[in-house]
């Protein structure tokens, strides 16, 4: 029997500053690596990397991808997620990640996909996942502490290293239905 070799890729979706962002003092990490919006599904994600790889690739790279393309983690929190694919088809994908611009949402903002890591095992991918994100905790804290004139940097210090939050004050939760 014949093993069938797969390929696990972490991705971040890394937002570019804007000035609204800037006005507000938020540090340069905070603002890069926003939550996500809730409308953003792993079903929606995986429509639109094939959308691009059939942009890209043709009737090749859609055949490629079509069988074993899925989103086995999405975290809209820390706007990272993991990717499943076929071993040999891999570096099609990452190149099709590569040249997608924008949140596959309607309106969706505009954004860079960056992979991370390509492993061959999903625990390697999460253990990597999490090291990543705890590292960025503590650089957030560490900028923070270094700006104490900053109401944002206090409220960072505070929080506990398992739980950070980033709260938009300016949307509310009548703002994040679905159907709008």
């Amino acid at each position: 029997m014949v093993r069938i070799k797969e390929r696990y890729l972490l991705v971040n979706i890394i937002y570019p500053p804007n000035a609204a962002g800037s006005r507000a003092r938020v540090p340069a990490l905070v603002a890069q690596h926003q939550p996500t919006i809730a409308k953003l599904t792993p079903q929606a994600l995986v429509r639109a990397i094939k959308a691009e790889v059939l942009l890209l690739y043709g009737d090749y790279g859609a055949g490629a991808l079509e069988g074993n393309l899925s989103v086995k983690y999405l975290s809209l929190a820390t706007s990272t997620f993991i990717l499943r694919c076929n071993r040999a088809h891999y570096r099609l994908l990452w190149s099709a990640l590569t040249f997608m611009d924008r949140v596959p949402v309607k309106d969706g903002r505009p954004c860079i996909f960056r992979v991370v890591r390509v492993s061959g095992t999903i625990r390697t991918i999460e253990e990597i996942a999490v090291d990543r994100a705890r590292k960025l905790i503590l650089a957030v804290k560490a900028e923070a502490s270094s700006h104490p004139q900053s109401s944002l940097s206090m409220d960072l210090l505070a929080k506990d290293d398992a739980m950070l939050d980033v709260v938009d004050n300016d949307m509310s939760d009548d703002g994040m239905e679905d159907g709008s």
